[in-house]
C-alpha cells in the first residue's frame, strides 16, 4: 500500500496531534476483544454528558448520522420542510433529503458573520416547517434568541449542527445543548477527533430513547447487554439503522475530550494572530473578526474573506507552492447541481461572500513558524493576485 505523502505540505489545513495516551486507549481496546458498542462507547458518552451540561449523549457513527437521526427523531418527513444556511456542509441538506422532508435555505448575516440571518429565517418559515438545522459556523455561536423565539411561535424543533462547536458556549451555555437536539462530529479534521465518529445530545427523556432505538436497528437490547447476560432476547420497535461508534474510537474520543479545551485554547491564539497580522491587510478581511479570540468560541475554522479583486485560486496556488494548504468552508449547497430544482430563494449575502472564502490552516499545535509563513504567504499571494 502506498503511503500518505504528509510532508508535501509545511502548513497542512488540519493535523491531529497523537499521545501516547490514546495509542496505549486504543492499544487497550484491541488487545480486550470486544470491539463494537460497549463500556467504553457507554464511558464516552457520560465524559461528553457531563462536559456540555447535557442530560443524554449518544454516540454514533459519524456526524451526518447524528444529523440524521436528529432529523427523524423530531419527526421529520415527506411533506415537511426543514430551513437549512446554505454557507453550510452538504450533510446537513442530504440528511434532510433523506427523511423525505425538503430543506429551504436561508442566507447568512454578512461578509463578517457567516452565521444564519434570523430575519432570514422567519421569512423562510412556512406552513410545512417542521424544524430548523442552526449550524454554529467555525465554533462560533449563531444568535439563538431570535431562532429560539421563532421556533416557540411556530411550534418548529431546533436542531443544532455543532460539528465545528464542541467547547463553544452562548450566554454560559455549551452549544449543543439549547435546542431541541445537538449534533457533534468527530471527523479527522474536527477540534475532537477520532477519524469518523458523532455524538447526539439532548435532555429529552422521550427524544433520547428514540434516538437510542433509530441508532440501533430499532432494536431494545443491545450485542453489548447480550453479551453480558443482561438479555437474552429483543423486540425491534422502529425502523432503524446501525450508526453505532465502535470501542476503539471511544476509546480515542475520551483521551481527545480530556485535551480540548488545551487544544481549543491553542486555535485561539492561532486565530488572534491571523486577526492581528491579517484583518485589513491588502483588502483582506477575517470573517468574526471581533469575535476571534473569544474564549467562548471552540475557533474550528479561520477564515478569509479575499478583496473582489484577487482570484482565489491564484492565491491558494501561490500558498500551495510555499506549502501552505488551504480550503474553502463551503461552496454553497444550493449551487450544486443536486440542488438547483428546489425553487431557490434568494441569498444575497451568500452569493457575494461564496467566491471570496478561503479557509487557513489551524490546528491546536500549530508552531509560531508555521503560522508565519502562512502570514507572510497570504501578503505575498496577495501582491501577485491582484
Amino acid at each position: 500500500m502506498a503511503e500518505v505523502d504528509l510532508a508535501k505540505w509545511r502548513v497542512p489545513l488540519s493535523d491531529v496531534s497523537v499521545s501516547e495516551e490514546m495509542i496505549s486507549a486504543a492499544e487497550s481496546v484491541l488487545r480486550s476483544g470486544w470491539w463494537s458498542m460497549g463500556p467504553r462507547v457507554a464511558e464516552f458518552e457520560s465524559a461528553f454528558a457531563d462536559y456540555v451540561g447535557a442530560r443524554h449523549a449518544l454516540a454514533v457513527a459519524n456526524g451526518t448520522a447524528a444529523l440524521h437521526l436528529a432529523l427523524l427523531a423530531v419527526g421529520c418527513g415527506p411533506g415537511d420542510e426543514v430551513v437549512v444556511p446554505s454557507l453550510n456542509f452538504v450533510a446537513a441538506a442530504n440528511t434532510i433529503v433523506r427523511t423525505g422532508a425538503t430543506p429551504v435555505f436561508c442566507d447568512i448575516r454578512g461578509k463578517l458573520d457567516l452565521n444564519l440571518d434570523p430575519s432570514d429565517l422567519e421569512a423562510a418559515l412556512g406552513p410545512a416547517t417542521k424544524a430548523v438545522v442552526v449550524l454554529h459556523y467555525g465554533g462560533f455561536a449563531c444568535e439563538l434568541e431570535s431562532v429560539l423565539d421563532l421556533a416557540e411561535q411556530r411550534g418548529i424543533a431546533v436542531i443544532e449542527d455543532a460539528a465545528h462547536a464542541p467547547g463553544s458556549r452562548w450566554r454560559g451555555r455549551a452549544c449543543g445543548t439549547i435546542g431541541a437536539i445537538g449534533c457533534f462530529s468527530f471527523f479527522a479534521n474536527k477540534n475532537l477527533a477520532v477519524g469518523e465518529g458523532g455524538m447526539l445530545v439532548t435532555d429529552s427523556d422521550g427524544l433520547a430513547e428514540k434516538l437510542r432505538l433509530l441508532r440501533s436497528h430499532g432494536m431494545t437490547t443491545l450485542t453489548w447487554d447480550r453479551h453480558r447476560g443482561h438479555a437474552s432476547e429483543y423486540d425491534v420497535l422502529l425502523h432503524g439503522f446501525n450508526y453505532r461508534l465502535d470501542e476503539v474510537r471511544a476509546a480515542m474520543g475520551l483521551v481527545s475530550l480530556g485535551g480540548l479545551d488545551e487544544a481549543n485554547a491553542g486555535r485561539r491564539r492561532v486565530a488572534e494572530r491571523y486577526r492581528n497580522s491579517l484583518h485589513g491587510e491588502r483588502g483582506l478581511e477575517m470573517a468574526f473578526a471581533e469575535r476571534l479570540g473569544e474564549p467562548s468560541s471552540s475557533h474550528h475554522l479561520a477564515v478569509a474573506l479575499l478583496p473582489e479583486s484577487v482570484s482565489r485560486n491564484s492565491v491558494r496556488a501561490t500558498l500551495a507552492d510555499r506549502g501552505v494548504q488551504t480550503s474553502v468552508h463551503y461552496p454553497p449547497i444550493h449551487g450544486f447541481t443536486a440542488y438547483r430544482g428546489l425553487g431557490p430563494r434568494p441569498l444575497p449575502q451568500t452569493d457575494d461572500v461564496a467566491p471570496r472564502l478561503l479557509s487557513l490552516p489551524l490546528f491546536g499545535h500549530m508552531t509560531d513558524d508555521q503560522v508565519q509563513l502562512v502570514i507572510e504567504s497570504i501578503v505575498e499571494a496577495l501582491s501577485i493576485g491582484r
